[in-house]
């Protein structure tokens, strides 16, 4: 049966009011899709019950906190901003296996949350998990492919109930959901970004310099795609973005003198749900002027790769 986003809106309005009842509620938007629409639901059944927060880790995109405020308030939906970069960046320093970053991570969010729950007297955490999340994370009798910060890395005991309204939806169901709801498309049509941020697009210890150079190298990948989709020469991908790959350094030139820069990864895939993707096959021009922004535009790098791999055998993000 085709999914009906009409039909799912009133159902799930209904099943919040119903779970939450009189209580109030805090949502973590993250500026995701996923976030974004469970917060638009949540905003429609319980509009003064409502917390909408969203925890700035110090791993997200640029200019991340601004867009995300900027695009739910077109939608009604007002955000509290919560600096916590420091309390996170701090927590995962020296930390370099990926299930334990997301551990970290995970409870680090949930203790935000209470303590703004505390303040505002709250009982009930929304979140925007989705059915990749938990399938992913593992149980009953599936493997763990990687525990989803939602979900595998929430700490066993914490003082707040959950509600998840789109639980078992995917991706593509989740983005008819915000074209319904009248999102628009820079929340619609926006490409997947991991709940633990650039953590998982920086492989092994985390350090500020790290994410910098994360963030401008995503920034010039989106520009870079996003144009030349708009212009027709290639199919806008799933997901694209860039990954550090942990303190791997290269020998290379500038001008003429010997350097030692870092490695960065390009990767862009074309998925449905993200369950699996095809690396997409990227224009050498594009490829090339993407390489040479980078290069030129952060100084640190001195190499850039284009990841070829599918999903399986890898995943769509680095960790």
């Amino acid at each position: 049966m085709a999914f009906d986003a009409g039909k799912f809106i009133e159902s799930s309005i209904t099943g919040i009011k119903a779970q939450v009842g009189k209580k109030r509620a805090i949502i973590a938007v993250s500026g995701g899709v996923d976030s974004s629409v469970a917060a638009a639901l949540a905003h429609r059944a319980i509009p003064s019950q409502l917390v909408c927060v969203f925890v700035d880790t110090g791993m997200m995109r640029l200019d991340e906190a601004n867009l995300v405020k900027s695009s739910l308030a077109a939608a009604g939906v007002q955000i509290r901003i919560v600096d916590a970069s420091e309390e996170f960046l701090s927590a995962l320093a020296k930390i370099s296996d990926p299930e334990e970053k997301r551990r970290i991570i995970g409870e680090k969010f949930i203790r935000v949350f209470e303590r703004i729950a505390k303040e505002e007297k709250v009982s009930v955490l929304m979140q925007g998990t989705i059915a990749p999340d938990w399938i992913e994370s593992g149980g009953a009798s599936r493997d763990r492919i990687k525990s989803h910060h939602n979900v595998g890395g929430l700490p066993e005991k914490m003082g707040l109930s959950l509600c998840e309204p789109l639980r078992d939806l995917y991706k593509h169901e989740v983005r008819m959901l915000a074209r319904e709801l009248g999102l628009g498309a820079a929340l619609s049509e926006r490409q997947p970004f991991p709940g633990p941020g650039l953590a998982v697009r920086i492989v092994g210890e985390i350090t500020p310099q790290k994410v910098s150079i994360v963030q401008r190298a995503c920034r010039i990948v989106e520009e870079e795609i996003e144009s030349a989709a708009h212009a027709g020469d290639i199919e806008r991908p799933w997901q694209y973005f860039a990954a550090l790959l942990s303190d791997s350094k290269t020998v290379g030139v500038r001008g003429d003198e010997r350097s030692y820069q870092y490695c960065l990864v390009v990767r862009a895939v074309s998925s449905l749900d993200g369950m699996t993707a095809n690396f997409s096959h990227m224009p050498h021009p594009l490829l090339q002027k993407i390489s040479t922004r980078i290069t030129n535009e952060i100084r640190e790098v001195g190499r850039v790769l284009y990841d070829v791999t599918n999903k399986p055998p890898g995943t769509v993000e680095m960790e």
